[in-house]
């Protein structure tokens, strides 16, 4: 498996687990595999094994370990990302140009890091510094995912279609349970991050809202669902689609969800374990908000509001303790026995709102290079929710903001709808 939930044990051995992890994904990667970056939004593996590092070296070793020498003053400008406080970077369509350093420095400089990171683990840790380690954990954890999605598309767009590994990593699951409208009661309703636990700072601002009487799907929308659309001709019909998704679906090569490729009538897809037939139960994924916005038009209905969303998921589950909030197949323990059998919601694909990405009431401004994590990219993208096959369980929740453009598809998005 390539998801692994952080157990209640000490920070030190939640960072080592964590940086294991990381390798454990490369691990059935041929070198070449390691540089090779065919769009701008997939970087190659090295450069995450990189970055990841450089985050605890630049943000912690250098500030609170005291004597600490970087292992390359080189390395930060190939391996920050955005941060315009720490300096120039590599453009980031330019990741996969750079051949050296070669994958066994970069080896050598996480274990360099590492064996520093134990050391100054060993210590007293004052509030500020223990917090910044947990967040680099989970950032660690975002580009663990970034791994997986990032590796399928560099294998995914190789006309070989090579497997990656048969049993690494289990795709979206299929339902066993009949699709069905679920009914929300209009009303007040507390959104974003409540109580102990960590959250990104996106998630901060809790707040009440309205919402009117909604209703959402209980399961995800299927390959089988979406066939129809296709088959319907919703591709080709302008009245699904927004102005700008109606542009970017006419320069498709393939009109049809992304690694979808049609074989004598026949519709493949590639997955990890290489190219295989579409399973129709199983639920679509690597959907673009377009795609999702256009084929919940051709039903007549709509996606859920992030708002939406997150009182469905805290009305249908509750949070178990102990355990991170999440069983190990990713979905939470049901408030009512008839929920479990009725109920898919998380786990399984990163799932498209119809909420622009925006701060919340009482957003904190951050200060420093925290104030560069999520602030800054509030605008033209929207709000996904609820975690895919590829996330890390530990790393879902139901306050979790995640948000791209809307022509992104790579990750694995899917759709659920709304009334």
């Amino acid at each position: 498996m390539l998801v692994q939930t952080l157990a209640e044990t000490t920070l030190v051995e939640d960072y080592l687990n964590v940086r294991a992890q990381s390798l454990r994904i490369c691990a059935w990667l041929e070198p070449e595999d390691f540089v090779v970056q065919p769009v701008a939004d997939a970087s190659p593996p090295k450069w995450h094994l990189g970055h990841t590092t450089w985050f605890f070296e630049n943000f912690i070793l250098a500030e609170h370990y005291q004597g600490y020498r970087r292992f390359d003053e080189r390395l930060n400008y190939i391996f920050n990302s955005y941060y315009e406080s720490q300096g120039p970077r590599i453009l980031r369509s330019n990741r996969g140009n750079i051949s050296r350093p070669d994958v066994d420095t970069i080896l050598a400089y996480r274990r360099y890091v590492d064996a520093h990171m134990e050391q100054l683990l060993e210590q007293p840790l004052s509030p500020e510094v223990h917090d910044f380690i947990t967040i680099g954990l989970h950032h660690e954890q975002q580009h663990q995912e970034l791994l997986v999605t990032d590796i399928k598309y560099i294998l995914g767009t190789n006309p070989f279609f090579p497997t990656y590994v048969e049993s690494a990593l289990p795709g979206p699951q299929e339902s066993a349970v009949a699709a069905q409208w679920l009914h929300f009661d209009a009303g007040l309703y507390t959104i974003g991050h409540q109580g102990a636990g960590f959250c990104f700072d996106n998630e901060l601002g809790a707040h009440q809202v309205y919402l009117p009487d909604f209703q959402i799907q209980n399961q995800l929308i299927t390959n089988g669902e979406y066939l129809a659309f296709m088959q319907a001709g919703g591709y080709q019909r302008f009245e699904y689609w927004l102005s700008e998704g109606w542009e970017w679906a006419k320069n498709l090569d393939v009109p049809a969800p992304l690694y979808w490729y049609e074989k004598d009538g026949v519709w493949q897809h590639y997955t990890l374990g290489g190219l295989r037939p579409v399973a129709l139960h199983e639920p679509v994924t690597h959907i673009s908000y377009f795609e999702a916005d256009a084929y919940a038009r051709w039903r007549g209905l709509r996606l859920p509001t992030e708002l939406e969303w997150e009182v469905a998921c805290r009305t249908l589950y509750a949070e178990l303790p102990g355990r991170s909030n999440f069983l190990e197949n990713g979905h939470w323990h049901p408030v009512a026995p008839q929920d479990a059998t009725d109920t898919q919601f998380f786990g399984n694909v990163w799932e498209w709102t119809g909420s622009a990405y925006l701060p919340y009431p009482g957003f904190p401004q951050l200060k420093g290079a925290l104030g560069e994590y999520n602030g800054k990219f509030m605008v033209n993208q929207m709000v996904l929710r609820g975690g895919s096959c590829a996330t890390p369980r530990s790393h879902i929740r139901a306050t979790y903001r995640n948000f791209f453009q809307t022509d992104k598809r790579w990750q694995f998005t899917g759709i659920r709808l709304a009334k």
